[in-house]
């Protein structure tokens, strides 16, 4: 990530995204780049291109000050929805617990 590194390529960013993803799908790399766009619009992220080395040039991105104070009310945020999920999950295990769900055959389309 780049609070990690300080600074990222985009196809670095776009690897990393399935170690912080809430499902399997993946992510799409023009939902990643729209993304990113948007949070450097809005100045939380600035990007230079790096032209060093061989092959063509590659967009860096870094978070700004502002980023990181966003960054830090996000990680508040998914904290307190982390908490009641986790309450959901004790719930929904402990009626569980109590009653043993019965398994069913779902019903055909035709049926």
């Amino acid at each position: 990530m780049i609070c990690e590194r300080g600074q990222a390529y985009g196809y670095d960013l776009s690897g990393d995204l399935g170690d912080y993803a809430f499902t399997d799908a993946d992510i799409e790399r023009a939902a990643l780049y729209r993304t990113l766009n948007i949070l450097e619009k809005n100045k939380y992220v600035i990007s230079h291109w790096d032209t060093k080395g061989s092959g063509p040039a590659r967009k860096v991105y870094s978070l700004t000050k502002d980023g990181e104070h966003h960054l830090q009310q996000w990680a508040e945020v998914l904290h307190k929805v982390s908490k009641s999920m986790s309450h959901f999950v004790r719930k929904v295990e402990s009626l569980n617990g109590a009653r043993r769900p019965t398994r069913t055959k779902r019903a055909s389309a035709g049926s």
